[in-house]
């Protein structure tokens, strides 16, 4: 195969690459090793930052977020929940940091506005009694998987192309160029050549790991963030608390949950990242301090991903900066290899845009970044990622032939159907666990218990599973799932896991293994 540029790594940076060099009339390959959002971009809080978590020690990326979030609010606003946001502060907290937040705020250009403790508990009820200061912020929610799966449908409508379960095992390098790149299919074992006249690696946390094999040096560190998602949605605002980055200090509303969190835990390889129960008791713990019901509430799940950071292996984490870098590898004597790592979610357009601007300076290629003022089409094929819309798309127009297959989130066999064709027009690998990443199935209360068994069944009955294909896929579905469960078994969750057990172990007579 040959393209213009490949890209390695399909996460919101390396989706928002290959669309924004599309718009530029510029073809690429995205390969990913997984599915799309297979690291960090797919385990984070979705917050969409308004900057104001930066302001006192990186005040560059405080402006970057404030920038770009009003970007995305204007060109993505279907991926966004514009909540708003509070940072808040309970008696105990450091009152120089509380006096100082709203100078720091103005130093950077960020819109904050005291407000008084009637009106914040007034605003959000579940707030603690031992309020004593909050300020409104410009924080949203936005869906990572939403956003790259239309990256990647815009750039395909440019003529760009996506490569799933691909990923880039050797380079091939000649008077300083990357000549071509060996591709291995993780499912297959099947190898492809890919030639490209300029290679970006936006691989996130393992950015150096493909960086070393190209013999470039990439100082990157692994950050383990964990998080947890309650049963219900707890506040209408993301809820921060007031003080330095720290752990177990932000609340995001997303849709009809919440997510909390995370933690900062170095870590030096990436094959076990997972929650621990002491990560998810600290975490209730610490949030609790600024909603008393989350030591009460149900929780459905934990999960953690990885930030890649760019820095110095000493110290604390939270002292590396979190903007990004950008190499152009020409140091390492490559000429057509760049890299990117580092940065947030909320700065990805931006990454994504300087990246580009490297790769068509490389390219000689003249036409200019109009992903700053294009918006983002939203595509019909993306929108179950969007939590509560099920319900209310079926609620609203029911249809008594179209068959709820998730009753949790009320996914029905239109929803299924639909997303089915994409992935087979796409050549994807077709399991469970594609749909669940491009649905809200197996997102619910019961964790794919039941909806996993009729989403499987229904496969069958269209032909798409033969033979043990579909139990397979239900069994990899349900242990992945079962990674989020296992540090949250108490109360109702440890209930619904006996029924889950019962049900797939008992009757069906599944092994759920603790290492898949």
């Amino acid at each position: 195969m040959k393209t213009q540029v490949l890209i390695i790594g399909g996460g919101a940076t390396g989706t928002g690459v290959a669309r924004d060099l599309a718009l530029r009339g510029v073809k690429s390959i995205l390969i990913e090793q997984q599915d799309l959002n297979h690291g960090a971009s797919g385990a984070n809080h979705g917050l969409l930052h308004s900057g104001a978590r930066y302001v006192e020690k990186d005040m560059e990326a405080a402006q970057e977020c404030r920038d770009e979030g009003q970007i995305l609010k204007k060109l993505d606003g279907h991926c966004i929940d514009d909540s708003g946001g509070l940072f808040i502060a309970v008696e105990g907290d450091d009152e120089n940091y509380i006096a100082d937040f709203p100078n720091h705020c103005e130093r950077c250009g960020l819109p904050c506005e005291k407000i008084d403790v009637e009106e914040a508990l007034e605003l959000e009820p579940t707030l603690s009694k031992k309020l004593i200061a909050a300020y409104k912020v410009d924080d949203a929610s936005i869906d990572p998987f939403k956003l790259s799966l239309e990256n990647t449908t815009h750039a395909e409508q440019y003529g760009s192309s996506v490569l799933r379960y691909t990923k880039a095992s050797e380079f091939k390098i000649s008077n300083g160029k990357i000549t071509s790149t060996v591709c291995t299919n993780t499912m297959t074992g099947e190898e492809t050549i890919i030639e490209a006249d300029v290679v970006v690696n936006a691989s996130g946390a393992w950015a150096g790991i493909v960086a070393q094999m190209a013999g470039a040096s990439m100082n990157v560190l692994y950050s383990k963030g964990t998080l947890l998602i309650t049963h219900k949605r707890m506040t209408k605002h993301v809820i921060n608390r007031l003080g330095p980055a720290a752990d177990a200090d932000i609340l995001v509303p997303g849709g009809t949950v919440s997510i909390l969190g995370t933690t900062s835990r170095r870590i030096e390889t990436l094959d076990e990242i997972r929650p621990t129960v002491e990560e998810v008791d600290f975490i209730i713990d610490e949030s609790a301090q600024m909603v008393p019901s989350l030591e009460s509430v149900r929780y459905i799940r934990a999960y953690a991903g990885v930030r890649p950071l760019i820095g110095s292996s000493s110290g604390d984490d939270r002292n590396v900066s979190r903007g990004f870098t950008l190499l152009d590898h020409l140091d390492d004597g490559l000429e057509n290899f760049v890299s990117i790592s580092g940065g947030k979610l909320t700065t990805y357009r931006f990454m994504a845009e300087k990246v580009s601007d490297m790769v068509c300076d490389r390219l000689g290629v003249t036409a200019p970044c109009i992903t700053r003022t294009e918006p983002l089409p939203s595509a019909h094929l993306t929108q179950w990622t969007e939590p509560g819309l099920a319900p209310k798309k079926w609620l609203h127009k029911p249809d008594m032939n179209d068959m709820l297959l998730c009753e949790c989130e009320m996914v029905p066999t239109s929803a299924i159907d639909t997303i089915i064709n994409d992935i087979k027009q796409h050549n994807t690998h077709l399991d469970l666990k594609a749909i669940g990443l491009r649905s809200r199935v197996g997102k619910g209360s019961c964790q794919g218990s039941l909806c996993g068994i009729r989403v499987t069944s229904y496969m069958y009955d269209r032909g798409d599973f033969d033979s043990l294909e579909g139990l397979d896929s239900m069994h990899d579905f349900l242990n992945e799932r079962w990674k989020g469960e296992r540090p949250i078994l108490w109360g109702m969750p440890i209930i619904q896991s006996e029924l889950t057990e019962a049900l797939h172990c008992g009757f069906f007579g599944f092994e759920l293994e603790e290492d898949k």
